[in-house]
């Protein structure tokens, strides 16, 4: 178990930057998700960090140590790829046990590593199985085993749920995180699934074109994203954006102008911007709250998902309608109109250049 210190970190390809400055502390024990839309640079840098890419500028620590010119075998990490790549040949124990042969270790510490690994990931009874006979799930256990067997300082995944079917990653998250629940090892994981970060991650980095958008607990990014990207990544479905202007700025109440909906007072701090800017209001699809009504938004569209519905409501000539989450009972129907309310406290604000303004 180690903690992981980027200073400055960035990878250059050819004179295209791919990531730029990347400063991140990951503590020891900690579980951290890198997520990010596809060319983000995510896997790159966690390729990084494993040393199966090069360091173009910073410096990259391990503990305290500087491993820059580290290879992966010296940097004390376990990957776990995409693909299982596993040995088609090999059972699950010669699976395991591949990586510490190549280390030389001798035959009973192997055997001893192979059985305490395959107790911890639920693979005692598979040991003398080879991976066709197994399910998905049960093969990525087994590339998950053959990368913790050599008791890494670092656990790096690198998509592993990407190849499963859905019933399969929610089980497999399940298994993941009551694996860094035992062993208490630092773990960062990839990937472009926001649920998976959401319910994985003790802290999560979202990614966008190279750089860090915002560092935190899967609570504070999703209730207080500092930039329109976190908002509209994280969240699902994603956070309404409405086009305003601000009426009124204030130090602790801000009043909006809306198209097709008023005036709105939201609790935001909006001193430093000036009457007339142009910002953009956003609201979880939770908050959107919505009343039948005579006049107002018309529902474009109504999804059933069995414990709740989402109301879809066209605002003017925007292309994306506004989303509203209600009861699965609703009675609601395309061609509708109802009014529409946002509770004060439940508002987000962000200016021309999609920051967040501090909420009070």
């Amino acid at each position: 178990m180690a903690s992981v210190t980027l200073k400055k970190i960035s990878k250059t390809y050819h004179s295209v930057n791919v990531l730029r400055d990347i400063d991140l502390d990951i503590k020891e024990g900690e579980f951290v998700v890198f997520v990010g839309p596809s060319g983000c640079g995510k896997s790159t840098l966690l390729r990084m960090i494993a040393g199966l890419e090069e360091i173009s500028d910073g410096d990259l620590l391990i503990g305290s140590e500087r491993v820059n010119h580290l290879s992966p075998k010296e940097r004390g990490v376990g990957m776990v790829f995409q693909s299982y790549a596993l040995y088609p040949h090999m059972t699950v124990a010669e699976n395991i046990a591949f990586g510490l042969k190549l280390a030389k270790q001798d035959k009973g510490t192997i055997d001893d590593k192979v059985k305490k690994t395959a107790d911890i990931l639920q693979l005692g009874p598979l040991l003398q199985r080879k991976p066709k006979e197994m399910s998905g799930g049960q093969r990525q256990r087994v590339a998950i085993g053959r990368a913790m067997a050599r008791e890494p300082k670092i656990m790096l995944f690198d998509e592993p749920l990407s190849n499963l079917d859905a019933s399969l990653r929610i089980q497999m998250r399940s298994e993941i995180a009551k694996l860094h629940d035992r062993l208490k090892s630092t773990m960062i994981y990839v990937t472009h699934d926001q649920v998976e970060a959401m319910t994985l991650a003790d802290k999560i980095v979202v990614l966008n074109a190279g750089g860090i958008e915002q560092v935190g607990s899967p609570f504070d990014l999703y209730e207080n994203p500092a930039t329109l990207f976190v908002a509209g990544f994280i969240g699902s479905p994603n956070m309404n954006v409405i086009k305003c202007h601000l009426h009124q700025p204030g130090e602790s109440i801000t009043a909006l102008d809306i198209p097709e909906l008023g005036t709105l007072d939201v609790k935001i701090n909006s001193q430093t911007a000036q009457i007339g800017e142009k910002v953009v209001l956003g609201v979880r699809p939770e908050h959107l709250e919505i009343q039948a009504s005579e006049t107002g938004l018309e529902i474009v569209n109504v999804e059933y998902l069995g414990n709740e519905s989402f109301v879809y409501l066209q605002i003017g000539k925007e292309e994306v309608p506004l989303v509203a989450r209600v009861s699965a009972y609703t009675t609601y129907k395309v061609g509708d109109k109802v009014q529409v309310s946002i509770a004060p406290n439940a508002a987000h604000l962000f200016d021309d250049k999609g920051r967040a303004f501090k909420r009070t």
